[in-house]
């Protein structure tokens, strides 16, 4: 139960908006790079899979979206480790000092359009609010946050998910 419980907060990565009518992204980032299209080449500028607009766009869009919970700098709340009163962990930190490290690109972006739920968290699914560009650029914009031995291990990880060898 303790590792269920352990994982659900860990995937329960992005944001909790409580605004009742979710608006649709129709910014730069719904005709962007969606998930499929990331590449891990190296970007100018950032020394990441990607760029400093992605990260400018991003960041707008969490400031929306998953700020409120996650944190303006996606540093969380205060004792995130805690069980609020309704026996949920509040919303993990997404600047690499909590779990989101650990995992790939690919599970980031599921969590973020599916929501928490599937697996017992209460992270809201944001998939008919924001488009597969938004999504990536929300999780370019908190692992820019990362410092770069976090970036370089969660890199690794990346790296294995998809069969690729380490460069």
């Amino acid at each position: 139960m303790k590792k269920l419980t352990l994982l659900t907060v860990m995937l329960g990565l992005l944001g909790c908006n409580t605004a009742s009518e979710p608006e649709v992204a129709t910014g730069p980032a719904a005709s962007g790079q969606g998930l499929t299209e990331v590449t891990l080449d190296v970007k100018p500028g950032t020394g990441r899979w990607y760029t400093e607009a992605q990260v400018e766009r991003g960041r707008k869009t969490f400031g929306q979206y998953c700020a409120a919970c996650h944190g303006a700098n996606a540093e969380a709340t205060p004792n995130w480790r805690t069980l609020d009163a309704n026996g949920n962990y509040p919303p993990p930190p997404l600047n690499g000092s909590a779990h989101a490290w650990h995992h790939p690109l690919a599970v980031l972006s599921m969590v973020i359009e599916e929501g928490g739920e599937p697996m017992g968290g209460v992270m809201p699914a944001w998939g008919d609010t924001l488009g597969d560009a938004d999504i990536v650029e929300v999780i370019a914009s908190f692992q820019s946050y990362w410092p770069e031995e976090i970036y370089d291990l969660w890199l690794e990880r990346e790296r294995a998910s998809r069969g690729l060898s380490a460069d």
